[in-house]
């Protein structure tokens, strides 16, 4: 049994003083306000729930920092996608195990506590399976318990190049299902999920550019879990749908599934208002990734009007480039502002931002994929206890936004599923897991491409 006691720790009920936190096993077991610390007791100036990271694509932390180089030509998001397809067609388990352990232990370094891994790299470097099929799910799950995080896991189904049922390109080899292969690795991935502490499962169809409409509804009938999906990333998918179907993609999936409170939309950028009034009215989620998609020059989500009429959304990290809660918050609000030439875009009238921010992030974060909704009895233990040494002078209630806008506040300790796994800001087993995440990167840069 672990008992922390915080001198203010964000609840549902808003900033509370002098809170006392019994965790037992994954659980918190009892809060109490008011209370004093006593003998025994791990003491900190500040506790706030950990975040769910709702999207991520673990091997892609492979090539953070690596594709800034300007080609011959303007580039975009398909010509990072190129990049992308072969530096994944060169990784093995083993480096992908190693590149997701040192990602989920950045995350938790980040104060993330549970990530949903959108998991498409299956197959081995020529597109055929391993001798088990789910050999990198298995990996990915090793990951994930090496670091500690819990993990939402959702396998990917891609089965095409394009709109109208194209087949695959090369480069997309190692992705590629067909529909009974897929719901065997489902079943699996449920095996392997069971086998992790709090670990949960769903699908991820992987966008209507890479599923038929018979497929996604195939696709989404094998699990009672999330379901996530690509939607509305880019103008020239939102074209190439609108040329296919006669619909938008949001437009499309809203008219033709049974999108709900289960359902996380991933970038859902480009939407009319139409569309966004219907996500929000559907519960659908939001899985916002405002670092990757500032990163590759998406576009920016229509927020405000989204939040106005209900909506929720969480935040992900997408393709690694930069691992940080605070970043993806900071750069969301931020965007808002560069659009509505305004200051405190997001917040309610009289409100903190940084504080709106997180509490709805981790909101819909929770609904996205499982993760703690806050800091409660019954609820998973997964806290984070804030550094404020930089900022003796800082009243309470300003922390969540010092924390989010600027770096003077940092995370100090992460407890995940009641395990404390960061401690004075590093992972309890940093130097381990970066040694072996230096050595499948040294193999990795020394390979030559596929």
């Amino acid at each position: 049994m672990t008992v922390i006691h915080a001198a203010h720790a964000l609840l549902p009920s808003g900033l509370e003083r002098d809170v006392r936190i019994t965790v037992s096993g994954e659980t918190v077991e009892d809060i109490r306000t008011g209370a004093a610390a006593e003998a025994g007791d791990e003491r900190h100036g500040m506790v706030i729930p950990a975040m769910g990271n709702v999207h991520s694509h673990a091997f892609q932390r492979a090539m953070a920092g690596l594709t800034e180089l300007r080609g011959p030509t303007a580039d975009n998001f398909w010509s990072w996608r190129r990049e992308m397809y072969r530096i994944g067609l060169n990784m093995d388990p083993g480096h992908v195990e190693a590149v997701a352990a040192q990602l989920y232990m950045e995350m938790l370094e980040a104060g993330f506590a549970r990530v949903g891994e959108f998991h498409y790299l299956h197959h081995d470097r020529d597109g055929s399976p391993y001798a088990d099929p789910a050999e990198m799910a298995e990996r990915i799950a090793a990951a994930s318990d090496t670091a500690g995080i819990g993990l939402t896991l959702l396998p990917v189904f891609y089965a095409h190049a394009d709109f109208g049922g194209l087949p695959p390109l090369p480069g997309q080899r190692r992705f590629i299902h067909g529909l009974d292969d897929f719901a065997r690795l489902v079943e699996r991935c449920g095996d392997i999920a069971a086998a992790l502490p709090g670990g949960i499962v769903g699908v991820a169809p992987h966008s209507l550019r890479a599923v038929t409409a018979d497929e996604l509804a195939a696709v989404a009938a094998l699990t009672d879990g999330p379901i996530h999906i690509h939607a509305a990333e880019q103008v020239g998918e939102v074209e190439g749908c609108v040329a296919a179907t006669g619909a938008r993609p949001v437009e499309w999936l809203l008219a033709n599934t049974s999108a709900d409170e289960r359902w996380c939309f991933i970038h859902a950028t480009h939407m009319t208002g139409d569309e966004v009034g219907a996500m929000a009215e559907r519960g659908v989620v939001a899985g916002l990734c405002p670092i990757t998609e500032s990163n590759l020059g998406d576009g920016i989500f229509p927020a405000v009007p989204f939040l106005e009429g209900g909506g929720r959304f969480g935040v992900g990290s997408d393709s690694n480039v930069d691992i940080s809660l605070k970043r993806e918050l900071r750069t969301l609000e931020y965007s808002q502002r560069l659009a509505h030439r305004a200051r405190n875009v997001l917040a309610p009238a009289g409100g903190s931002t940084g504080q709106h921010l997180f509490e709805e992030a981790l909101r819909g974060g929770a609904a996205a994929i499982g993760s703690s909704a806050g800091l409660a009895p019954g609820e998973r233990a997964d806290i984070v206890a804030l550094d404020l040494d930089a900022v003796p002078w800082l009243p309470a209630d300003k922390a969540l936004d010092h924390f989010v806008f600027t770096d003077g506040i940092t995370v100090d300790a992460v407890w995940s599923g009641g395990r404390k796994v960061v401690a004075e800001g590093r992972h309890i087993h940093r130097a381990a897991i970066t040694a072996r995440f230096h050595a499948a990167m040294h193999e990795l840069m020394a390979a030559e491409p596929s």
